[in-house]
């Protein structure tokens, strides 16, 4: 990517940012609706001061008389309703009596109708704000041309409004350019020195305003331009009558209103063919991509990560400027400092959002330094890191209600979730190291630095949970919270454990010089475990939510969650288990009904296992005379129930016992064509072969083959010997995980 294309990249991610920050100040006053009604609720901050109420914040202009009355017809009336309700019972007409009194006090309806001023102009504001986050880059840079023009405008006239008035207080200044007065001119503080600045300032909005507003462009405004902005103060230094020179500012922004106004009015067809054509291409992409492509095409359009991070930088490094310009920073108020700015980070939706992304590249950072220390660049599970852990962190915030807390309970709400956050992560880091030690141990790696470092990194894993155990379990009583953080640094405790053992049965098995057969059981019991474990605290947490959801903290979105929680992570689980654990059942059944090869049979067969390509030591003899190792054959039968090599049906059922004579027959009729057909079949058979020998799931069976060449031959003398016709092809889709 070309400095170009960054720099461009960049003046884009800083053009959405200032609808980002009108949406913030509309979310933090609530959309102009009032969060209390009395004034008597004070909100303690974080440094342990009380705040000012929230009606004063929300409300700053109304006078206390007006909050006092307003209080006293809302306490009166309800007063009213209560008694009535306790006499007359609750469907009295004092009800709707209440509502009557608060309609015809004239205090209350001013405020009613001040807020819905209010409310009205907030939603029009950001409605406005996200219509213009979401524009193309040209009709963004042509609304900040406007924006810009239009601010020109008005800070001439201020700035030629305040020339004027000093110039009326002062000595006409062409009196004394005309005496050579050089006192008055060359005096700092006099009116000559003050208003060249003013000058040079208006012929530079001038000219500026001639480049970059989107009016009609005649040559002749377009070159006068500079001069009519610095033309009330040109005019104002002869000693014209003072009603004359307070007109000229008015007169000076006429020809640029003008022209901003004819932008405006002749763009707003434009703007509703725009907002038009954007909604004609939304309703085609979806009905071409879909509605998850079109967002994921607007996010990255919209470059949304990068836009949210530079605003929550801007954000926090406003409020440190002015807390540090306030009240200073010393090492004595640095802590509370800090709490401070993390408490006001996430006091609104769009400040969280901001936070999520700053929290999404810290995490991706983390898994791309812990890939670097395994040595292993292509892991997938690093580049979603950084997305799954900002979805969880948003998720949380939004299910405990982060936003609308105090303060003080907030900052203790941030640091629980990062807490959780933190417990996910170590997750994640177990999903990065455990496809690695499984390629090390079965793979017979040589190099003992990759199998430190990942030997590390789940030393790492054990000991960090283990260690914010200890600290959390020291400092804080036991809740639900902690019972969460609890069951999730267990968990990851417990996978690491479980990947360690296989990591070790793994490495056991490659020292091994024959085949061992309880490799397979010793695995599956090893992750029966796990996953048993990891069920159960499913379960627990199940209910430590169900828990918070009715008796400390309920919610639509916690209710959500917990729900997706019971079918993935519980019912999913479960079925997925109990599937697994019939078919391996049903496999031993047909495995054990199948005879045992003798040591005689053995040695005159005297070849590998077709599957696994090695050396059998004890095998299992199928119907159509085969041979294989009664681990590989059962985990052949996960899949079918057919020969891996003739594909003769293995384990007849009362379905196939009628058809078994017409197969015979079928077989026979195939052993009878011409030998023309032998080297056909055989070349398909030894394709078949190699297909099938890709189907072993367990690693250690692979690492343990012999060399390419001799197996190969012989396995395709063995399929040669069964005179089979077919030509089986075994996708490595249909491989089955045990």
């Amino acid at each position: 990517m070309s400095i170009r294309t960054k720099v461009l990249g960049l003046v884009d991610v800083m053009m959405r940012v200032p609808p980002i920050l009108i949406i913030d100040e509309i979310l933090k006053i609530g959309m102009g609706l009032p969060t209390r009604f009395y004034p008597g609720y004070n909100m303690t901050s974080v440094d342990g001061t009380n705040s000012s109420n929230v009606i004063n914040v929300e409300s700053s202009t109304f006078s206390s008389s007006v909050v006092n009355s307003t209080n006293t017809v809302l306490s009166q009336a309800v007063n009213n309703a209560s008694n009535a309700a306790v006499s007359e019972g609750m469907l009295s007409r004092s009800f709707t009596d209440m509502m009557d009194d608060l309609a015809q006090e004239d205090t209350f309806s001013d405020i009613l109708a001040l807020t819905s001023i209010k409310f009205i102009i907030c939603v029009l504001g950001f409605f406005a704000a996200s219509c213009v986050f979401m524009l193309w880059t040209r009709h963004l840079v042509m609304v900040y041309m406007y924006v810009i023009s239009l601010s020109l405008t008005f800070l001439s006239y201020w700035s030629n409004v305040a020339t004027v008035k000093l110039l009326q207080s002062s000595p006409c200044v062409i009196i004394d350019i005309a005496s050579f007065n050089t006192t008055r001119l060359l005096d700092p503080t006099g009116a000559v020195m003050s208003l060249i600045p003013h000058l040079v300032a208006q012929w530079f909005m001038g000219m500026l305003f001639a480049y970059i507003h989107l009016g009609p462009r005649y040559k002749l405004l377009q070159r006068a331009m500079p001069l009519i902005y610095a033309i009330p103060i040109i005019l104002s230094i002869f000693p014209l009558p003072a009603k004359f020179t307070h007109y000229l500012p008015v007169v000076a922004v006429t020809a640029p209103m003008v022209l901003s106004k004819i932008v405006l009015f002749g763009s707003t067809m434009e703007a509703g063919k725009t907002i038009y054509n954007g909604y004609q291409y939304a309703m085609n992409f979806i009905s071409n991509f879909g509605l998850s492509a079109l967002i994921e095409n607007e996010w990255q359009r919209l470059n949304v990560p990068s836009v949210l991070r530079v605003f929550w930088t801007i954000r926090i490094v406003q409020q440190f400027i002015s807390i540090a310009m306030s009240d200073g920073l010393t090492t004595d108020n640095f802590m509370p400092t800090m709490q401070k700015l993390l408490v006001d980070g996430c006091e609104t939706l769009t400040a969280v959002l901001g936070m999520t992304s700053i929290i999404s590249v810290l995490c991706h950072y983390v898994g791309k330094a812990f890939q670097w220390f395994l040595l292993a660049f292509d892991a997938d599970e690093e580049k979603s890191l950084g997305t799954v852990s900002a979805v969880l962190f948003y998720i949380l915030a939004l299910q405990t209600g982060l936003t609308s807390l105090p303060p003080e309970k907030r900052f203790v709400r941030l640091c629980r979730n990062l807490c959780l956050l933190v417990t996910a992560l170590l997750h994640f880091l177990h999903n990065i190291v455990s496809p690695i030690l499984m390629s090390l141990s079965a793979a017979r790696n040589p190099s003992r630095k990759r199998h430190l470092r990942a030997l590390l990194v789940c030393a790492f894993l054990i000991t960090a949970p283990l260690s914010l155990l200890i600290y959390l379990w020291s400092r804080h009583e036991p809740s639900t919270w902690l019972l969460a953080v609890t069951a999730f640094s267990v968990e990851v405790i417990v996978k690491v454990l479980v990947s360690l053992a296989i990591y070790t049965l793994f490495l056991l098995d490659a020292r091994r010089q024959t085949f061992w057969e309880k490799l397979d059981d010793y695995l599956y019991y090893v992750r029966a475990f796990g996953n048993s474990v990891e069920f159960c605290f499913g379960i627990l947490l199940f209910f430590n939510g169900a828990w918070i959801l009715i008796f400390e903290s309920g919610g639509a979105i916690r209710a959500i969650m917990m729900c997706i929680h019971a079918y993935f992570n519980i019912w999913c689980e479960a079925r997925a288990g109990w599937s697994v654990f019939m078919k391996r059942r049903s496999a031993v059944h047909k495995i054990s009904a199948l005879p045992e090869a003798s040591p005689a049979q053995l040695r005159d067969f005297d070849d590998v296992c077709a599957i696994c390509y090695q050396e059998m030591f004890s095998a299992k003899i199928t119907r159509c005379r085969h041979f294989f190792h009664g681990v590989c054959l059962r985990k052949w039968l996960y899949v079918q129930d057919r020969c891996p090599l003739c594909h003769e049906i293995m384990m007849y059922t009362e379905k196939n016992d009628d058809s078994e004579d017409s197969a015979d027959v079928e077989n026979n009729d195939a052993a009878a064509q011409p030998e023309a057909r032998d080297t056909d079949n055989t070349q398909r058979a030894t394709e078949s072969n190699v297909n099938v020998a890709q189907f072993s799931t367990d690693p250690s069976t692979t690492s343990a083959a012999t060399s390419a060449t001799s197996a190969t031959a012989a396995a395709v003398a063995t399929v040669a010997a069964s005179n089979t016709p077919h030509g089986f092809r075994l996708s490595p889709d249909m491989i089955m995980r045990d």
